[in-house]
């Protein structure tokens, strides 16, 4: 692919003597806030269904993959072939009905083979639980839901949505009484579980709630702009 080609010439460039100081003063740690700002303004231009602005945010993220390749290029630890080659074997190895003899029912097949695959991968066998993979740094209701969604997938299931909502209404009503007693960490903890539900609530009736409750803050910040 000659413009993927003409993105790492361009990279490697500009972190070149010659090139741009502040590309070439760049680490690991320095840039690794893009990563995550770049991932949001992509989620925001799919949310939006404007096609430019999503090809524009598409980019932009796949700067910071190239980034990192090249300064670890440059450190001597790896390359961005290496990138590129580990992916490809991941992904073939994760998908043996696609690539081998492997045969499934259904897409929870595939999910539950996919997590048994990864347990084997080199660099995964170590692991002692099935959240390790899960980074403690995720957003708090992104995290939520992705431990539900490992526990289910390793076969503990916290419930259907009727109880779910059972549940959270007895929580509800043991936040109302720790607000009462006035007693802070009691607050903060019945508050927790009250969220930790209402995420697992979302989760059985498929929604995701971290989209759910950027669509309601658009909402509120369009009203409010008024």
């Amino acid at each position: 692919m000659k413009e993927f080609e003409r993105l790492i010439e361009i990279m490697e460039r500009l972190r070149r003597p010659g090139g741009c100081p502040w590309d070439a003063e760049q680490d690991h740690q320095s840039i690794s806030h893009c990563v995550i700002e770049e991932a949001y303004e992509l989620v925001d231009a799919i949310a939006t269904h404007n096609t430019d602005h999503l090809r524009e945010e598409l980019g932009d993220l796949l700067l910071q993959v190239v980034f990192h390749s090249i300064i670890a290029s440059d450190q001597g630890e790896f390359t961005m072939q290496d990138v590129i080659s580990e992916l490809c074997e991941k992904l073939m190895h994760r998908h043996p009905h696609v690539f081998g003899d492997a045969t499934v029912r259904d897409s929870g097949e595939v999910i539950r083979n996919w997590e048994q695959l990864k347990r084997k991968e080199k660099g995964k066998r170590k692991r002692e639980s099935i959240f390790d993979g899960i980074p403690e740094a995720l957003p708090a209701l992104l995290s939520a839901r992705k431990l539900q969604s490992a526990a289910k997938r390793a076969g503990h299931d916290l419930g259907g949505h009727e109880r779910m909502l059972n549940k959270l209404s007895n929580e509800i009503s043991d936040l109302t009484a720790a607000i009462e007693s006035g007693h802070k960490e009691q607050i903060e903890h019945t508050l927790g579980e009250a969220l930790f539900s209402l995420v697992n609530l979302a989760r059985c009736l498929g929604i995701d709630p971290e989209a759910s409750l950027r669509k309601v803050n658009k909402r509120f910040r369009d009203r409010f702009n008024k």
